[in-house]
């Protein structure tokens, strides 16, 4: 049995040239695997089938990153036996050996870090940084929830009354559906899928199918740890057809999801209706987005606030539900701090997520790309635009920008040891999903930029004139996901620190990157419904618990 203790695993340092060079080499091993099919995984059997997914690389989208199997609602009756079949089995099996094989999971994903972080790359555009940080992520989720049904799977006793046991204790609640994002593509699924097989459920996993291909290994580790086929079942298919059919199956007992609002609303409406055959209410845990907030005090670090606000709004090109989206400037500041942000952004370096010193890469897909483009126009009719607002379909290579304060993190990555550079040659050529980092400035805070998330690089600046409506503004939103601000005030911070209404508040650093453990991420009004991931209170939602009372008197 490994420590109890949780340790974050550490991040991958690519001022190393020898971690640079693995970086390069994984890069050229998956290249050489593209172009594979993935078949569906239904109790440990593979599954071919006619219809096929072509999942592409957004940097090139001529370039075919897998071809992927199309569930089809025949296939979903039989995940769904196939999960009912391997479920009682796994939830009597004892807690401590359903942790090993999250913990051999763990040490799969650390021996394969490069080769993962590669294809995340790859399928779906993050830059080595972002993409090594869903590698790390993902392994965090296997050893914290491991760790937490250590805790959590001995019985407690309650109260100390003579002549009476009482226990109180969990126990699984059967077959769910996992349905994961494309913008987390390792993290988010490894960690809602773990939580649920660690807690004694049986998984179906409906990936996004932006990317289908990292889903398919996450599978397969899971199945190379020892996990039963059954528990993990592999299920790429439409929304519309295979999502849905999910969803309302009556033997479905959890629904564990991520991504938009629309298809959330959706989904809560569909599992709160009852079918023929359904013997439980179904549960449902949600993460939906968030339209994130940073507040610049008037007595604020402008250089520590610019490089923060840049991180939190441009990483992964805005394509984060934490990502900060509107900036709210106090009055006596906002001209001043404009230069500085303006001035910030137009340094970003922007192309192949392949090439080690780019900050920005793609947008996931064309469709994505004109959902920006609307936007922009948007607002241009609601604010001033002062930058960016354009498709790049050459990216340039700007320079990189320095650090802005002594302690700020860099917009590039470091460069692999003495030199410059990295990456592979396929990804110098043209094309792509690439959008400019976008500043709008002068926006009312109702305006429709300010208020419906627009997944991309995209920031809006609203002025205001004190606190108490810089907090109202930030406030008044659907939303409450991620927010910050950034000041030197005591006071204020621990005003914010009250009223600022958010799942997750930061002071004086970027809004995005919570690390398992230390900052369990999640929100609440249209953000979502659940406890936060990567916290204590997970897994409980995937269990149902249960007190039993005895009469000891008759004890001999």
């Amino acid at each position: 049995m490994m420590s109890s203790l949780f340790v974050n695993e550490p991040a991958t340092d690519f001022s190393s040239a020898a971690n640079c060079e693995k970086m390069k080499m994984a890069l050229e091993a998956v290249r050489r695997r593209l172009g594979k099919r993935y078949p569906l995984v239904i109790g440990g059997e593979k599954i071919e089938t006619d219809s096929v997914l072509s999942s592409v690389n957004p940097s090139k989208p001529g370039e075919v990153v897998g071809y992927v199997a199309m569930a089809n609602t025949e296939h979903v009756s039989q995940a769904i036996e196939a999960a009912g079949k391997a479920f009682p089995a796994w939830r009597d099996t004892d807690f401590h050996q359903r942790v090993e094989f999250l913990f051999r999971a763990a040490e799969k994903m650390r021996q394969r870090r490069f080769e993962l972080a590669a294809l995340i790359i790859l399928e779906i555009g993050k830059n080595w940084r972002e993409a090594d940080a869903d590698v790390t992520e993902a392994i965090d989720f296997l050893e914290y929830y491991g760790r937490e049904m250590l805790r959590l799977g001995e019985p407690i006793g309650l109260g100390n009354i003579p002549d009476e046991k009482n226990e109180y204790s969990y126990q699984p609640r059967g077959v769910g559906v996992v349905i994961s994002p494309w913008n987390f593509p390792l993290a988010i699924p490894t960690g809602m899928a773990s939580a649920a097989i660690a807690t004694g459920n049986a998984v179906i996993l409906k990936p996004a199918s932006q990317s289908p291909v990292i889903a398919s290994w996450l599978v397969d580790i899971l199945l190379d740890a020892g996990i039963p086929g059954g528990v993990i079942n592999y299920l790429p298919g439409s929304g519309e057809q295979v999502g849905e059919f999910l969803v309302k199956s009556p033997l479905i007992q959890f629904i564990a999801f991520t991504g938009s609002k629309k298809v959330g609303l959706k989904i809560n409406r569909l599992a709160g209706d009852t079918f023929e055959g359904q013997e439980a209410v179904k549960k449902v845990v949600m993460e939906m987005g968030g339209k994130n907030a940073i507040i610049i005090d008037s007595d604020a670090n402008l250089d520590a606030a610019t490089s923060g606000v840049i991180q939190s709004a441009f990483g992964y090109q805005g394509q984060k539900c934490s990502a900060c989206s509107r900036v709210i400037v106090l009055e006596d500041i906002y001209d001043i701090f404009l230069e500085k942000l303006v001035a910030s952004a137009k340094t970003i370096r922007i192309g192949s997520p392949e090439e080690l010193d780019n900050f920005m890469g793609p947008l996931i897909s064309e469709e994505a790309l004109r959902k920006v483009e609307r936007y922009v126009e948007i607002g241009k009719s609601e604010g001033r635009l002062v930058l960016g607002g354009e498709r790049i379909k050459t990216p340039p290579l700007f320079s990189p920008v320095p650090p802005l304060h002594p302690h700020a993190p860099s917009l590039t990555l470091p460069a692999c040891g003495e030199g410059r550079g990295g990456g592979t040659e396929g990804g110098r050529k043209g094309g792509g999903y690439f959008f400019s980092p976008t500043i709008f400035v002068d926006v009312p805070p109702k305006t429709r930029i300010a208020q419906e998330e627009i997944f991309g690089p995209v920031l809006s600046v609203i002025k205001v004139n004190d606190l108490s409506e810089a907090i109202a503004v930030a406030n008044g939103t659907q939303y409450a996901l991620t927010g910050g601000i950034y000041s030197r005030n005591r006071a204020n911070i621990e005003r914010a620190k009250r009223e600022f209404r958010v799942g997750n508040l930061y002071v004086n650093r970027k809004i995005t990157g919570a690390i398992v453990s230390r900052q369990p991420f999640g929100g609440f009004k249209m953000s979502g419904v659940g406890s936060k991931a990567g916290g204590p209170d997970y897994l409980v939602q995937f269990m149902v618990p249960r007190t039993v009372t005895e009469n000891t008197i008759y004890d001999e």
